[in-house]
């Protein structure tokens, strides 16, 4: 490449080398605004550059020699220019050191080395003459830079002031710059910063044009002043047009940055649009990728076409954006094998950030396939079946699986952050791999380090969860909330609901909600779902409004959890009035949308309206598969629920629902056997209390006290009752004491009877109450009699409804042996009970009658049918007479 060399003229009047501020400063005093104490500690054989001196000797034919070597180097004879150099830098003259310095910095005619450079720059400053002021130039932008050389602001600062001393225009911009924000050493000096930056911008220089636009812009400085900053970029601007007009390339592409979202004249797409085209237009393969990505929301098409052009020409980063789009459902139908082949070609080219799309791609597209075969997995299986399916898919990873871990890999041995997030994503999980937390976490500590905020917010959450290290609240917070200001909504959103469950960090409902709230203003529709679900369920004070507005948004944004809480909060009524209607429309858009759990809620839903009297939905939900709704439907008709009766419908579901693991299905079909096929039914019942179905205890705890369907097994029975009712059953409480009683199974043993039936009594069993005080009131089984307690009980029985109480406190009060006789008190009992149909009752009061009329023999279902017709009239004459009717001794028989 053609060098212009600097054109020296020999007579030019010589300035002196070292400013009085220069010299004081090397003399150890620090002027305001310039390099700080450190100063002091320039090695001392760097003053010989500023410490001024005798001009260096330079004969009129000595500069006649270097303007032939200048013309040489111009037209590329360096070896010719090289050999003329040697004897006049033999002579240590400072323009030859010079002159050759150049060729070391630029590698004309030598190989480049900036070492020398620097030595040969440094003794072309040793003594004072007309290249003073380039040579110091030249040499602050290799300590500036630290090319050749330690980097070094303080030597970097001396050598431009001197250079700008000197007169040397092009320095001022250079100063300007260090002293702009300062140095290593440096103290930085805006003031003088910008004087120096003004000064060149006059003259037309556009890097100070530029730096002065930034300077007075927001963040700049320089105090803000929009319009200042307005005037420079506009000015910087009309600069590089004139270049951009003269074919410059590098100008064009600096304009379309001018109008790039954080230009300096805005944001004006179509502007960055047009220079990029124009510079792609003119040849710059550069610009012509930029162009295809600038173009590609405006002109899908034109934009694809420039990329696809770049990336023919070898433009690596235009191969990577091509297979990015290429893959984007967004952008368009996604074509994998050509998006696959682009990548391919950037990744052999050594792209990283290649390896991270493709790798990248190839796992979200396995994680997919993944969740798709989740519902299908669930319907009609049990969770253990699909959980066990994905465990195998996890144990075995596909190919596509494999290959996108060592493309994410390869990226990581390059400190790719995404490729570390990626990877720490992937090692928490076990959906595609077996989950390796430990490594995880040494993945996403390396991209925490890095910056990259996905891999802060999965670290902060790895925190909160205990994955992989220590749950620890604190370190959690402090890494979730460095993601959230890093623009990661989902650390927000994690942040909240951490507050809200208050489990590892402190339940702090007021902080989880205004989180949330901020996730939400972000855009995080799970933050939308989750804020919504806490409206309505708790633990956020109801807001059923606000919830349902929430949770409606993020649905119609795609979130299939939201779809689900809302058919769940329909269906259960909470902070919602129930709606069974809305809760399938819902649902059913979650199940469409994918959501693996929809399905399950959808049967629910019909076995809830099953439960309120839709056979139909409970038959759906049965057919479905859902063991609870085949064990309803099959209690259904057993008991002639919604439908006829028809016990072998009843058998055929019980036992589908008992086959699906069912434990009251298995208990209501194992009861219904006993009388058919009692070996199986004691099975089933076995089976069901193995599964912790308290009825199918107290059954087989009866069976085997009682032996009705097997031999007696005392032991085996006590073992089933007696801890249900140490627990407080009050059912198996009444079985222990009636066994006891009636001495069924044991020994009869009335204290163990009164203190089980006690124990029925006080949890509130209603058959106990009346059994109890009916045996205490008369004495019986071997129970001392206690007629108070006895009638207590037995009242508190009958007021509660129970018939069995009725009947019998009415025969007591007819006979009047044990209780003061009271016929009309005893008529009322008894046709309470027969109301209820209680057969003895009835039976008296039928008796009553045919005895009233001297009837003893006559037909008593002819009384029966009179009674019915008398109780179900409600005549009150009619219960009147009945009333009169009753005679003392035929009333109160059995």
């Amino acid at each position: 490449m053609k060098k212009t060399a600097t054109t020296f003229r020999p007579y030019a009047s010589l300035r002196l080398t070292a400013s009085a501020a220069l010299l004081a400063l090397l003399a150890g005093c620090v002027a305001p605004g310039q390099p700080n104490d450190s100063t002091r500690g320039v090695p001392a054989g760097y003053t010989d550059w500023f410490d001024g001196g005798p001009q260096a000797d330079i004969e009129g034919d000595d500069w006649s020699r270097i303007g032939r070597i200048q013309e040489l180097v111009e037209v590329g004879q360096y070896d010719e220019a090289i050999e003329r150099l040697e004897p006049l830098v033999a002579r240590h003259l400072p323009p030859a050191y010079y002159e050759m310095a150049k060729l070391y910095d630029a590698g004309e005619g030598v190989e480049r080395d900036p070492a020398e450079a620097a030595r040969l720059y440094g003794k072309a400053i040793e003594l004072p003459s007309p290249v003073l002021g380039n040579a110091s130039l030249n040499l602050a932008k290799l300590y500036r830079e630290g090319d050749g050389v330690e980097r070094h602001d303080v030597l970097a600062y001396y050598l431009l002031d001197q250079a700008v001393n000197e007169g040397v225009e092009r320095a001022e911009p250079m100063l300007a710059a260090l002293l702009a924000e300062g140095g290593e050493g440096v103290g930085a000096d805006p003031e003088r910063a910008r004087e120096l930056y003004a000064r060149a911008a006059e003259r037309g220089d556009a890097q100070a044009l530029q730096a002065l636009a930034e300077a007075h812009g927001p963040g700049g400085w320089l105090p803000e002043e929009p319009e200042r900053a307005m005037d420079y970029a506009q000015r910087y601007a009309a600069m590089l047009e004139e270049e951009a007009a003269a074919g410059d390339t590098n100008a064009m592409r600096q304009l379309a940055g001018l109008h790039a979202p954080d230009g300096l004249l805005g944001d004006q797409p179509e502007r960055r649009r047009q220079w990029l085209v124009r510079a792609a237009e003119a040849g710059d393969e550069d610009a012509l990728g930029q162009a295809g990505r600038a173009m590609m929301e405006s002109d899908p098409q034109r934009g694809r076409e420039l990329l696809e052009e770049a990336a023919n020409r070898g433009d690596v980063d235009a191969m990577t954006q091509l297979g990015r789009l290429l893959l984007d459902p967004e952008v368009g139908p996604t074509q994998r094998v050509e998006a696959e082949r682009w990548l391919t070609h950037a990744i052999e080219a050594g792209s990283v950030d290649a390896m991270v799309v493709l790798g990248a791609a190839l796992i979200d597209e396995a994680g997919e396939r993944s969740n798709l075969m989740g519902p299908d997995r669930l319907d009609g299986d049990t969770g253990n079946d699909a959980t066990g399916s994905l465990a195998d898919t996890a144990m075995r990873p596909s190919p596509d699986v494999r290959r996108g871990i060592e493309l994410l890999e390869r990226g990581a041995e390059q400190d790719d952050p995404l490729a570390l997030a990626y990877l720490g994503d992937i090692y928490l999980g076990d959906e595609l791999v077996p989950s390796q937390p430990y490594l995880a976490m040494e993945y996403l500590e390396r991209g925490h380090e890095l910056g990259h905020p996905w891999a802060t917010e999965q670290l902060g959450a790895a925190y909160l969860e205990g994955r992989g290290v220590p749950a620890d609240g604190r370190r959690a917070e402090e890494l979730l909330r460095e993601a959230a200001e890093r623009g990661q909504s989902g650390a927000l959103r994690l942040l909240g609901e951490a507050h809200l469950e208050g489990e590892v960090v402190p339940f702090h409902p007021s902080r989880g909600e205004e989180l949330l709230q901020a996730a939400v203003e972000a855009g995080d529709a799970s933050a939308m779902t989750t804020l919504g679900e806490a409206y309505l369920a708790g633990p956020l004070e109801e807001h059923p409004g606000r919830g349902l507005e929430l949770l409606e948004q993020a649905a119609h944004q795609g979130d299939a959890y939201a779809m689900v809480v809302l058919g769940r909060a329909y269906r259960e009524g909470q902070g919602l009035p129930q709606d069974l209607d809305a809760a399938s429309r819902w649902l059913t858009r979650a199940r469409d949308a994918g959501h693996a759990s929809a399905d399950e809620a959808l049967t629910r839903l019909n076995r809830d309206r099953g439960a309120q009297g839709d056979i139909r939905a409970l038959v759906e939900a049965a057919e479905d598969g859902h063991p609870g709704a085949m064990a309803d439907l099959g209690r259904a008709f057993l008991h002639g629920e919604g439908v006829e009766q028809n016990r072998e419908y009843a058998r055929a579901w019980l036992e589908r629902a008992a086959n699906a693991g069912h434990a009251g299905a298995r208990a209501d079909f194992g009861e219904m056997l006993l009388d058919s096929d009692p070996q199986r039914g004691m099975q089933l019942l076995r089976g069901a209390a193995d599964a912790g179905h308290q009825g199918a205890r107290l059954a087989l705890g009866r069976a085997y006290l009682t032996g009705e369907h097997g031999e007696v097994d005392a032991e085996q029975g006590l073992a089933y009752l007696r801890p249900a009712a140490e627990a407080g059953n009050p059912h198996a409480a009444q079985l222990l004491g009636q066994a006891y009683l009636e001495g069924k199974g044991v020994e009869a043993d009335p204290d163990q009877a009164e203190e089980w039936l006690t124990r029925a009594v006080e949890s509130g069993d209603l058959s106990s109450r009346a059994n109890l005080g009916r045996v205490l009131l008369r004495g019986e089984d071997g129970m001392p009699q206690d007629v108070d307690r006895g009638l207590t009980l037995l009242q508190e029985a009958a007021e509660a409804g129970h018939a069995g109480a009725q009947a019998t406190l009415g025969r007591e009060y007819l006979r009047g042996e044990l209780l003061e006789r009271d016929s009309r008190r005893g008529a009322d009992y008894l046709l309470q009970a027969a109301h209820q149909g209680h057969a003895s009752a009835r039976l008296a009061l039928a008796e009553a009658y045919l005895s009233a009329h001297g009837l003893e023999n006559a037909n008593r279902e002819q009384a029966l049918l009179w009674l019915d017709e008398v109780m179900e009239g409600d005549s009150d004459i009619a219960l009147e007479t009945l009333h009169d009717l009753l005679s003392d001794d035929i009333a109160a028989a059995e």
